[in-house]
């Protein structure tokens, strides 16, 4: 080859190469998917909600009529208060991935960095997901949905006895310490301590429902059982109400758990597929735990039901099966039930509205179940092929959130107390929150 041609073949390519660079470039820039972007904007308005109004009617109704708003205020309250410190610092601290390193365990593997706080370079053009396909903003809102639920999840634990001051401030610091560290710990990718261990939790079964649930756990327990409890009747005084609340909870669910795929997808799909197989068993588990134990159905035991099916089935939801899911759902309600019914006459805690007992277990039981149905030897998606290690890897989760949750949330109760004092006065109690608190009635007859 001349040097007159090596020297065209030169010019040629340099001609030609910024040309090729910036089409690999083209190529490769993220492109938002807007069947994604509709789905997700979908399951987040489904999730929040779950909160406002369907949790507060789940709880509302089953209070006595004198506590129904305070129940109800403390939910939007909470939804108000969390929304800000997500995008304050609570999205940076769960998400930011700043210093993390697979297989490696850091100050970072426990909590977030500081990269994102105030939403700090996030824009419209901002684009997220498994496969960088719908914006970023919608991923902070889908996940604050999550956020809002969890502590407000608590609420039901001690109900009608803590003073509104006390559960916004207890609110405010459990999210910060509890919430957000555990939700990196599970969901930070790689590098996150959970997340390293191969605990697998799809939509929450560690990070919202035991957490809220030993939270609310050790909340009733340090407050002390409410005036009366366990010999003065405190029936709900409206179950329609609560049925009402229960369905809106069934409903959002599929935000919750289909919504966890990030996509409009086949994962998304078979989410919603075995939430609604698991929820169904389960209200059916309870009821039928139910009537044979103490001879009726009841309206308040199959609204149960319902939930405890939704929180078994959501850390398995992403690697279940229909029939793993009707076996997760069967044990969820019988379990829960005589968790919230047994075993709390038993031990003498006053868990209101049974948020420990069901949630608590109710997420217990998935996560460990989750180590079992996810292999595919048993009809799951997922990648277990020894399903003894994946549920002793569960195991240590659940354990992990249990022991980190309980003495983070003591610690933080038992200083509010003597800082500004946890409960309500006896006659505070005795008139009712609604008006101790709020000076307003649920009716006015």
């Amino acid at each position: 080859m001349t040097l007159r041609k090596i020297a065209g073949l030169g010019a040629l390519l340099s001609a030609v190469m910024p040309g090729l660079a910036m089409a690999a470039d083209e190529v490769a820039a993220p492109v938002l998917n807007s069947g994604d972007t509709a789905w997700m904007l979908t399951a987040t308005a489904l999730v929040l909600f779950m909160t406002i109004p369907g949790l507060a009617l789940f709880y509302g109704g089953m209070v006595r009529s004198k506590n129904l708003l305070s129940v109800m205020m403390q939910c939007f309250a909470i939804t108000g208060l969390i929304s800000i410190l997500w995008v304050i610092y609570g999205y940076s601290i769960a998400f930011d991935t700043t210093g993390m390193e697979l297989g490696v365990t850091n100050f970072n593997s426990f909590i977030g960095g500081f990269g994102k706080v105030f939403l700090a370079g996030i824009t419209p053009a901002s684009i997220t997901g498994p496969a960088a396909l719908f914006p970023e903003a919608v991923f902070v809102t889908f996940q604050m949905t999550f956020a809002i639920i969890t502590p407000a999840l608590i609420v039901g634990a001690f109900a009608e006895r803590m003073k509104f001051s006390a559960m916004l401030i207890f609110m405010g610091v459990w999210f910060t310490l509890v919430y957000a560290p555990i939700a990196h710990m599970v969901w930070g990718g790689p590098g996150s301590l959970l997340g390293d261990w191969g605990v697998l939790d799809f939509a929450g079964g560690t990070v919202v429902h035991i957490n809220a649930g030993i939270a609310g756990l050790v909340a009733c327990i340090v407050l002390g059982k409410r005036k009366g409890y366990p010999t003065t009747p405190m029936a709900p005084h409206n179950l329609g109400y609560t049925l009402v609340g229960a369905a809106m909870l069934w409903i959002g669910w599929f935000g919750f758990n289909a919504g966890s795929a990030a996509a409009a997808n086949g994962t998304a799909g078979m989410a919603m597929l075995v939430t609604q197989i698991a929820t169904a068993t389960a209200a059916l588990g309870w009821m039928f735990a139910e009537w044979i134990t103490h001879g009726k159905p009841s309206a308040l035991g199959i609204a149960s039901g319902v939930v405890a099916g939704l929180v078994a089935i959501t850390p398995a939801a992403g690697t279940v099966g229909p029939m793993g899911s009707i076996v997760i759902g069967l044990a969820a309600g019988v379990i829960c039930f005589f968790c919230a019914t047994s075993l709390k006459r038993k031990l003498g805690y006053d868990d209101s509205l049974d948020a420990f007992g069901v949630h608590g277990i109710g997420g217990i039981v998935g996560a460990i179940l989750t180590g079992v149905f996810a292999a595919p030897a048993l009809g799951g998606f997922g990648t277990v092929t020894d399903i003894g290690t994946q549920v002793w890897i569960q195991f240590k989760g659940v354990a992990f959130t249990v022991i980190y949750t309980a003495v983070v949330t003591y610690v933080i109760l038992k200083v509010l107390d003597a800082v500004m004092g946890l409960r309500v006065t006896e006659e505070e109690e005795s008139v009712g929150l609604d008006l101790a608190q709020h000076n307003e009635r649920g009716y006015n007859l």
